[in-house]
């Protein structure tokens, strides 16, 4: 199985400007090439808004989905972001896992954070989602959902785990900083995986701030590169080779529970 380069883009975000954010993104992506994944933060093209009905965007008719295909055949790598979606009058946080060739797989939230009352304005989605790129099974996570383990517990089925790779893309404040980097390492430890956290940096309209702080994890719990707090663009490889011989080494996913925590 080959390895997987990720690049993180951590960003500063344009409040509610998509044009403004298309453009930025465009500036940062320049040198970025030879990469399979490409990560761009959490509602990537507004800032985490709860304007839902005024930012929101169709699926068959986003200008959004078409910018991030376009770069995403430019790139010759995927993208995973987030943005929001409207659907049957319903509003989504939704992570679209965007292919060179066009295919599209969604992730909708499903841990939306009512202290921010994005459980008042979205509709929270109800499937863990993993897709499999270049042979590599990845479960795909936004922000919040990083607070609850018992929602993607890994495990094996056949001998073979669920997934090998998290990504979770986020705004995650400054004043909560230390809990994201607690958690992203928890996480790669007990699902024995590597995690990619890629978040904001910068200020929103409420006057949050955001340091970074993106992060990619080995199954170990080590930090494999971490973004600090400043606009950054950074490609790095993960071996799934590595991957196969810690799980040997440490077989602790065959005494999972896993099938009583699947949906």
């Amino acid at each position: 199985m080959q390895n997987l380069r990720i690049t993180f883009v951590q960003a500063d975000q344009r409040w509610e400007d998509k044009t403004a954010n298309f453009e930025h993104y465009e500036e940062l992506l320049k040198s970025v090439s030879e990469t399979d994944i490409i990560l761009l933060p959490e509602m990537f093209q507004t800032g985490f808004s709860m304007n839902a009905k005024q930012l929101s965007e169709k699926m068959e008719s986003s200008a959004s989905i078409s910018w991030l295909k376009g770069k995403a055949k430019e790139k010759r790598a995927a993208f995973y972001t987030s943005l929001i979606i409207e659907e049957e009058g319903k509003y989504y946080n939704r992570g679209v896992f965007i292919e060179p060739d066009g295919k599209i797989t969604c992730y909708d939230k499903r841990k939306l954070f009512g202290m921010a009352e994005e459980s008042i304005h979205f509709t929270a989605g109800s499937k863990e989602v993993i897709v499999d790129y270049l042979g590599w099974k990845i479960n795909l996570q936004i922000c919040y959902d990083l607070r609850f383990p018992e929602n993607i517990r890994n495990g094996e089925t056949d001998g073979k785990p669920a997934y090998d790779l998290l990504l979770y893309v986020a705004n995650w404040p400054e004043r909560r900083i230390h809990h994201w980097s607690t958690l992203l390492p928890a996480r790669a430890i007990e699902n024995q995986c590597y995690v990619a956290g890629l978040n904001r940096v910068g200020n929103d309209h409420s006057g949050l701030s955001y340091n970074g702080q993106s992060k990619l994890i080995n199954l170990l719990g080590e930090e494999l590169s971490n973004l600090l707090n400043s606009e950054s663009v950074i490609t790095q490889d993960i071996s799934y080779d590595e991957l196969g011989r810690l799980r040997e080494k440490l077989p602790f996913l065959k005494d999972s529970d896993y099938r009583l925590f699947r949906n």
